[in-house]
């Protein structure tokens, strides 16, 4: 699926104020509901919802370089989760690297990623116990 971004400031400092929060070493995540999630369904060619993602690197992460870094590691481990397990849709996530994310491997942002979506509750593919994916057989 293609990766939407928040555009307006305003919706980073509703997230902010208003959304879950979850930390982990290398990064922060803020979800809250999209209120235009239907508006955004209706000019959607495939008639869905989507997440709109914001990440927000600043300059306690670095100097341009890991800024951008840290950014690409970000999207292509949300990139995996959701193709893997799925992320929840309809919401405003923001993602705010640390500092400690330009030094770390990509599977360790992908670990990090990983456990604040979860705690949050975003991923599709949970079961009860908010771990691994619901196969068939066990409904």
């Amino acid at each position: 699926m293609k990766f939407y971004a928040i555009r307006e400031n305003h919706l980073y400092h509703k997230a902010f104020r208003g959304g879950g929060r979850k930390s982990s070493r290398t990064l922060t995540v803020y979800v809250l509901r999209d209120k235009a999630a239907s508006l955004l369904k209706k000019q959607n060619p495939l008639k869905e919802k989507i997440n709109r993602i914001g990440i927000q690197a600043s300059k306690k992460v670095g100097g341009a370089v890991q800024r951008n870094r840290a950014k690409r590691l970000i999207r292509e481990a949300y990139r995996q989760i959701d193709k893997t397990y799925g992320v929840k849709r309809g919401y405003l996530i923001v993602i705010c690297p640390k500092s400690e994310c330009t030094v770390v491997k990509t599977a360790q942002v992908y670990r990090d990623l990983m456990y604040c979506l979860s705690s949050l509750n975003m991923l599709c593919g949970e079961n009860e116990d908010g771990h691994g994916k619901v196969d068939s057989a066990d409904k």
